[in-house]
């Protein structure tokens, strides 16, 4: 359990929402505004409209998050240049690292969501797992402000921060030096492939670098896409030796 985040108390949790209710354990913090916790667990496929959704919310939580990281990495490694930093904060930001905050604190126990229509496994997915816990963050932001906000990511994403002190590189760029390096031209991105709703689209991109059989990756952006193929064919040249 983290510490308490500025402005809760410890009066008895409300038991008219429970998932409300299992929310403000796991994070400990009690909302104010507790139609803020319910609309942050709210997904689309359960609420009665769009903007009853956590889709609003995902969209403030991932600046606000992006903000707080930025901080801390600028803070953490006050000797890193620029691109050192930009190298790590990705990692920190993707959906990866916000579903693995999500999974560790249960959110998948208490997501509203329709499991008839989408499926009892998908409240699991990373994506949704992922857009729950950005939409948490905007919550506390909204009904606490930045302090506590930042108090919980400080407290959830500290460990990943101080996991690899070697700045990463993202699978692009790790793609791009390993083929520059023996000599290829720069790899080639394009769309192949878009599917699923507007507030829910699945990106395929296929990567292409020359004398090597193009790979494809798919996410819910281009940019995602794009990654996931890189990391694929990084994995494969360095597998098969055609580094």
């Amino acid at each position: 359990m983290s510490a308490r985040l500025p402005g809760t108390t410890d009066t008895t949790h409300s038991q008219t929402d429970p998932n409300v209710d299992q929310l403000e354990r796991a994070i400990d913090y009690r909302f104010q505004d507790k139609s803020l916790a319910r609309t942050a667990l709210t997904h689309s496929s359960i609420a009665s409209a769009r903007g009853t959704s956590n889709e609003r919310l995902e969209f403030l939580g991932d600046r606000v998050l992006g903000l707080i990281v930025a901080e801390m990495l600028y803070d953490q490694f006050p000797n890193e240049p620029e691109g050192a930093l930009g190298y790590r904060f990705p990692a920190l930001v993707r959906a990866e690292a916000l579903a693995r905050v999500a999974d560790r604190l249960n959110f998948a126990e208490f997501l509203l969501i329709d499991d008839r229509a989408f499926g009892e496994n998908k409240r699991r997915k990373t994506s949704v797992l992922s857009n729950a816990c950005e939409a948490v963050i905007a919550a506390l932001y909204v009904d606490g402000g930045l302090v506590t906000a930042s108090s919980f990511v400080k407290t959830h994403w500290q460990d990943m921060l101080e996991e690899d002190l070697v700045p990463p590189k993202d699978p692009k760029t790790q793609l791009q030096e390993l083929v520059q390096a023996n000599g290829s031209a720069v790899p080639a991105y394009q769309v192949t492939h878009r599917t699923g709703p507007d507030h829910a689209p699945v990106f395929t991109v296929e990567v292409t670098v020359e004398g090597v059989s193009p790979v494809a990756g798919s996410g819910p952006s281009k940019r995602a896409s794009e990654t996931a193929a890189a990391a694929i064919l990084f994995d494969q040249l360095l597998d098969t030796g055609q580094s």
